[in-house]
Order: C-alpha cells, then sequence, then structure tokens
C-alpha cells in the first residue's frame, strides 16, 4: 500500500527550534512510516511519501497536485492545508494597520479549492483523506508575530477576533465542507489536545508542531488507517 502525505508545513515538519524555522526529520509522515514499519508483515510493505511543502497554500497546493500525487498513484492522499491559507501578510499589516486585511487565501477559494482537489484525485482511483487544522496557542502567536512585525499587527487581528477566529472558521468550514462530500476525515485537532500540554506539542511560535506534536498526529492518522484497513492497533514509538 502506497500513502501521499499531501500539505505545507505541518506535512513538511517545520517546527520553531531556538527561535528559528527549521525543517525537521521527526515529522509525521516519518513517525507515520515507523507505525507502520513496527507492525504486521502487512504494514511493514506500507510506503508513506511526504509531499510537503514550506508555507504552501491550497492555491499551490492545487497546482502541483497532479505531479505530487495523481502521478505517484498511491492507494490514499492524506491532504492537510489551510495553515497557511487563513493567514495574513503581517508585513502589509503593519504598514497600514488601520486599513482591511484579508487572509491569503480568501475562505471560499479555500474551500473551492479543497472541493476540487477531492474531486480530481477521485477521479484517479485515489481514496482522499483530509486532516483538520492542528491547534494553536494564540499567545505565543501573538508574541511571536509582535516581535517581527511589532505590537500593531496583534492589536489588529485582535479586534476582528484574535487569529483563533480565523484559524478555527476555517477549521470549521473545512470540516463541513468534507462531511458534505463523504470524504474520510481525521479529527487531529482534537487528538493533538487530549494528547498531553500544549505547551510541548507546539512549538515557541505557537502554530508550528514540536517532534511530539507531529508524534501525536501521526498516531491519530495510524490508529484510523489501522481500522479502516483492518490493520492492528498502533505501536509505541
Amino acid at each position: 500500500m502506497k500513502i501521499v502525505c499531501f500539505g505545507d508545513s505541518l506535512t513538511r515538519g517545520v517546527s520553531m527550534v531556538k527561535s528559528r524555522l527549521r525543517i525537521i526529520k521527526e515529522n509525521y509522515p516519518y513517525f507515520l512510516q515507523q507505525l507502520f514499519t513496527l507492525g504486521d508483515e502487512n504494514e511493514a510493505n506500507v510506503t508513506v511519501i511526504n509531499k510537503g511543502i514550506f508555507n504552501d497554500n491550497s492555491d499551490s497546493l492545487l497546482s502541483r497536485l497532479n505531479k505530487d500525487v495523481i502521478e505517484e498513484s498511491p492507494d490514499y492522499a492524506i491532504v492537510a492545508i489551510g495553515g497557511n491559507d487563513c493567514n495574513f501578510k503581517w508585513d502589509e499589516v503593519a504598514e497600514n494597520p488601520d486599513k482591511e486585511h484579508q487572509p491569503i487565501v480568501p475562505i471560499e477559494r479555500y474551500l473551492d479549492n479543497i472541493k476540487t482537489m477531492i474531486s480530481l484525485i477521485k477521479k484517479s482511483n485515489i481514496t482522499p483523506i483530509v486532516i483538520t487544522l492542528p491547534p494553536l496557542d494564540p499567545v505565543r502567536y501573538y508574541q511571536s508575530i509582535a516581535k517581527t512585525y511589532g505590537n500593531s499587527v496583534s492589536h489588529w487581528i485582535s479586534t476582528l477576533g484574535g487569529i483563533e477566529h480565523w484559524h478555527g472558521l476555517y477549521n470549521r468550514s473545512l470540516n463541513k465542507i468534507v462531511d458534505e462530500l463523504e470524504v474520510i476525515k481525521i479529527d487531529v485537532r482534537t487528538a493533538i489536545k487530549q494528547a498531553g500540554d500544549l505547551f510541548d506539542l507546539i512549538s515557541e511560535d505557537g502554530i508550528h508542531l514540536t517532534s511530539e506534536g507531529y508524534k501525536a498526529l501521526s498516531t491519530e492518522v495510524y490508529k484510523y488507517l489501522s481500522n479502516f484497513t483492518d490493520m492492528k492497533k498502533p505501536q509505541q514509538i
């Protein structure tokens, strides 16, 4: 069985380490492959392919769908996208904090991109799986962007309900459209919240996961795939 993990920084494995964003080896496709390798004979034959790219959004994901998913002909394509879509161009906000600003990918286009990707994946006889947006830590996120762009950006977003409002809005909308399309969905947002202290699972920028956070995410994905494909329960990694 072949699984393509398709997405943005969440898939690629980006974490804030010593105040710098770094791509780490211990990402969720890495842990997912480990879990399958530790399984029975059938699970050992599972191949997990990482097709994550740092800073991608649903526009760029759609543009590389054919090359990175369809041409790979996997059994499953796990789509993880949305965190960068609902983000803002903070440099522009800092320059004009009194003006109106839109998310990088407005929600209507984001949902259209999701629907288009799901349709194309299905037409290629690949089973699409969508994972929810992981949780964030608003306080550390505000501290991080304010440190880079100044306090005006955190004040601006707070007047619009906070970044958690936008992040939650995109996640709720993603859940709704995926349910309507009757696509497999894995709620990693809830799983990560229940896995332990978010301070240890989310890195110091308040949005990217730590190695432990990626492990919690991969365990939930593996747990679901194990049940779906009649595999056994998760191993410990």
